[in-house]
């Protein structure tokens, strides 16, 4: 373990001590407020070009294990911490200190995360930097050189292999953005078979594999700038139904003619309350986003079927004449822990197979 330094590009800096991989990280800094489920996290391909801080006062307390991937790989660049822990546990023999250094990540602990986070609400998402290996003005000047998140469309990069998964019922193609693994569970799980394709793929691609549906995964960057899924998704609109989850929502909605506007600091963590616009229910929701859907002017026949109570902003919109719907939170996550499940089911439901 040595000293190591975080810096924010408006000039704040932060000392800490190393206790992952050695190195320098950049991205977007941002922070989750979940207080469980850190390993999902980092392997969530939302966070590619970012830099994550916990705000839990400890993380890691119960180990890791496979059980726990959301992918094959750790997305942020670095990872943050007031405590870092490093015992096994229920989700597997390898703590979470060493799992992340074997990973070759950057990650700090003994870091005023409190500051940092009031700071980020205060201030907004900004450009940040993790270093074990350089001081303060170094590291700063790097910072401010590195690109930021907007206009950057990272779904491409984030994007997994072809595959498939689930051998009966209705075929729907997913479009994968950076696709979480338990929402491709949560899909194969309600009798469905899943072709999965990459972002990038054209609507008579698309069409061509004859599905019943068509599903828009989340992911990573601007989503105003994943033009080729937004064209794509032009082009199955009224075809087949639509179903989007977190950057899926947020495409879809510019399909339809809306847009999107970046948040202060975003949404992340697993106790966001969303009502429901069709019956005033609540559901305690699980989100990782920094850009949110603008209704301020809706197309004739589309809907905000829900709204956050936290700040207003849409959490979920449909089309029916053109048999399509999305939901900026994660249903799979489960933190109510089903509120959000059923989502998967109503989506089959709407499949003519």
């Amino acid at each position: 373990m040595s000293g190591a330094v975080i810096v924010l590009e408006d000039g704040m800096v932060l000392p800490c001590r190393a206790v992952g991989a050695p190195g320098t990280a950049l991205g977007e800094m941002v922070f989750t407020t979940g207080m469980s489920g850190y390993q999902e996290a980092v392997t969530d391909p939302s966070y590619l070009g970012q830099v994550l801080a916990f705000s839990a006062p400890m993380i890691g307390n119960y180990g890791t294990g496979d059980a726990c991937l959301e992918s094959g790989k750790v997305w942020p660049s670095a990872v943050i911490a007031t405590r870092i822990g490093d015992a096994p546990g229920v989700a597997g023999p390898v703590g979470f200190r060493t799992w992340l250094r074997e990973c070759g990540v950057v990650a700090v602990e003994d870091a005023d995360t409190r500051r940092l986070v009031r700071h980020l609400r205060d201030h907004g998402a900004m450009r940040g930097g993790v270093s074990t290996e350089m001081g303060a003005e170094e590291l700063l000047a790097q910072v401010r050189e590195h690109p930021v998140l907007d206009g950057r469309d990272l779904s491409q990069e984030a994007a997994g292999p072809r595959r498939v998964l689930g051998d009966d019922g209705p075929t729907i193609v997913a479009v994968d953005c950076g696709m979480k693994e338990g929402i491709l569970r949560g899909l194969a799980g309600t009798g469905m078979r899943v072709q999965v394709v990459p972002a990038g793929t054209t609507a008579s691609e698309i069409l061509a594999l004859g599905p019943e549906g068509v599903f828009i995964s989340n992911g990573p960057g601007d989503p105003a700038a994943c033009v080729p899924v937004i064209d794509a998704l032009t082009g199955v609109l009224g075809r087949v139904p639509v179903f989007g989850i977190c950057l899926g929502h947020q495409l879809l909605a510019h399909a339809l003619g809306l847009r999107t506007e970046k948040l202060p600091f975003g949404h992340r963590g697993a106790n966001h309350p969303v009502q429901r616009a069709e019956d005033g229910v609540v559901e305690i929701t699980v989100q990782n986003h920094g850009y949110a859907v603008v209704a301020d002017r809706l197309p004739d026949g589309i809907t905000v079927t829900r709204t956050s109570l936290f700040d207003g902003s849409v959490e979920g919109i449909a089309a029916p004449d053109l048999m399509a719907s999305s939901v900026q939170y994660h249903p799979e996550a489960r933190p109510g822990p089903h509120d959000a499940r059923y989502l998967f089911h109503a989506f089959r439901s709407r499949l003519a197979g």
